[in-house]
């Protein structure tokens, strides 16, 4: 799919009419800025030589139209219009400079939104098939380099403008001069477009890979240090450094050739005006002032141009080499995502799975499983690890689709319409549970409003809040991975969190295995007596913390029995 098909589908609406709006404000600095090169000659030919005001139909026309009294004063007004009209120019290339800046910058904050949206709303078993540090890698870097792109095209357009209108002064000026530079910046251009432009792109690629790997490094060790402290090896530096190293080499060879078109295109400047001086002697031309004037508009003409066609190539290879960030965003822009309904689901009586199937890709999970639960049940799933229990208390929560059967909600079936209502009726509590560094409140209440009261209520209930009166109490800090609290008091923290919004299903998946065996039995009659108004759901290794449920089930082989 082409460049700009991939930048119309990231764009919104309102970007592609306030990039129609840019187009015509950077056609009028192009213009403004070729009168910028182009009126300078007419002063410095006039003040050299005033006669011209008599002789030049241009000069004459505004002599007599403002009436001037002398020369000399129409040489000063002319001049003062130069200064005002540069005043002008800058003051209009500040704008223009601004809205720019405030579009691109936009434009990230959009793309990094839409993102993080994106990421969020994925159906869960596509999320999990992503690496998180790709993710997040995606919406810093690579929305950046994206960000960055829109810059370079954006200035590829205007220096384009300039160029043309420019060439088009010269070649009315002298085209014989003009098509011989226009021959020589063309065979040029080819040079650094075969040579220079395709490796960029290769860098951009190998940027993107090493940068991957980079990230993927840092998440790895750093949520692995206790292992990594244990049984620490050499190479884990060695491969870091190798990735850190690439990943500069391409940052330093892309920069290089970045740089190399400006010195090229110099080198073709200077040249071009000795070329063009000796080009004037040759014709044995013997009017040396009129030699000068037309040398003269020349090497301002190049003085402007030359960088134009430097930034031209300069934001065409950049592009080139943020090409894969545009690729990336607009593959994950187009990622598929659960599209949920508001429909309200309650739960009064049964949840019942009636001959479900569920598959990962060709694997099938289980295959026509039946069940049923009632309202204020405690029940239990057993089985060994991968056999598919906590794959079936995820599709009970709504969390995965099944691809065959149906779940009854009270008689109402479970959809797409009703899934989001369907998830808030639980409470979940993992094996591994995530405390961000921040304050308990905030922890409870994870991405919510932070209700106090609500909070402490949930606390109270997790038996925590009287350890936290002498602490900060709502204020306590938990640290990064809630280091600063013990295995059971984190447990806690995740059970207060799963309280919150008094839901009336608790999932317990293996939460109490990482504890010792006090400190379990404690929370596991904390959570009986907490759920004893609420239907309850366990995942478990330990035949220990289920001994109170009412039903136990052994998942095996795809399939689900009675215990």
């Amino acid at each position: 799919m082409s460049f700009f098909i991939k930048l119309n589908n990231i764009l919104t609406s309102y970007d592609k009419k306030f990039l129609f709006y840019l187009f015509i404000f950077t056609v009028v600095i192009a213009a403004v800025e070729t009168v910028g090169v182009s009126i300078i000659m007419p002063f410095l030919s006039v003040a050299n030589d005033f006669t011209l005001i008599d002789t030049n139909k241009y000069y004459n026309y505004f002599y007599q139209l403002f009436a001037f009294q002398d020369h000399k004063s129409y040489v000063i007004i002319f001049g003062i219009a130069i200064l005002i009209f540069y005043l002008l120019r800058t003051v209009l290339n500040s704008i223009y400079v601004y809205t720019i800046m405030y579009f691109i910058n936009s434009r990230y904050d959009l793309i990094v939104n839409r993102l993080f949206k994106k990421y969020l709303s994925l159906p869960y078993k596509s999320f999990i098939t992503h690496n998180t540090s790709s993710l997040t890698k995606v919406i810093i870097n690579e929305a950046a380099n994206v960000t960055e792109l829109f810059w370079f095209l954006l200035i590829l357009i205007s220096e384009l403008l300039v160029f043309i209108f420019i060439y088009v002064v010269l070649m009315y000026i002298n085209y014989k001069v003009t098509i011989g530079i226009s021959v020589l910046i063309v065979f040029v251009g080819f040079f650094i477009k075969l040579v220079i432009s395709k490796r960029m792109k290769f860098y951009g690629e190998e940027r993107e890979q090493y940068q991957k790997v980079f990230y993927e490094l840092l998440n790895r060790n750093f949520q692995n240090i206790k292992m990594l402290k244990l049984h620490f090896d050499q190479s884990v530096y060695s491969n870091f450094a190798f990735s850190s190293k690439m990943f500069v080499k391409t940052k330093i060879l892309s920069s290089t050739l970045q740089q190399l078109p400006r010195y090229i295109f110099e080198l073709m400047g200077f040249s071009l005006v000795v070329l063009i001086v000796l080009y004037y002697l040759l014709s044995d031309h013997s009017n040396y002032n009129d030699l000068f004037s037309i040398v003269s508009v020349f090497i301002l003409g190049l003085y402007r141009i030359l960088p134009s066609i430097t930034r031209i190539f300069l934001s065409y290879n950049t592009i080139l080499y943020q090409y894969k960030s545009l690729d990336i965003i607009y593959q994950d822009l187009n990622l598929e995502c659960e599209d949920l309904g508001t429909q309200e689901l309650k739960f009064q009586n049964e949840i019942k799975l009636e001959n479900i199937s569920f598959a990962y890709g060709k694997c099938d999970v289980f295959k026509d499983i039946s069940l049923s639960i009632k309202k204020n049940e405690k029940i239990a799933f057993v089985g060994e690890s991968g056999s598919g229990k906590s794959t079936l208390v995820d599709i009970i929560m709504g969390l995965h689709m099944i691809d065959a059967g149906n779940i009854m909600i009270d008689h109402n079936k479970l959809t797409y319409f009703n899934l989001a209502s369907w998830r808030k009726h639980f409470g979940y509590i993992p094996q591994n549970i995530y405390l961000f560094d921040g304050t308990v409140a905030q922890n409870v209440a994870f991405n919510l409003n932070i209700d106090e009261e609500k909070v402490v209520e949930a606390l109270k209930q997790a038996k925590i809040w009287d350890f936290l009166v002498t602490k900060e109490g709502l204020d306590t800090m938990v640290g990064e991975s809630g280091v600063m609290l013990s295995g059971g008091q984190k447990q806690r923290i995740a059970i207060a969190r799963a309280l919150y919004q008094n839901p009336d299903i608790i999932v317990l998946d293996e939460a109490t295995s990482a504890l010792d065996e006090e400190t379990e039995r404690q929370i596991m009659e904390e959570i009986y007596s907490i759920a004893e108004d609420k239907t309850l759901i366990i995942i478990a290794h330990k035949l220990s913390t289920i001994q109170k449920c009412e039903k136990i089930y052994m998942m095996k082989d795809g399939k689900l029995t009675n215990v």
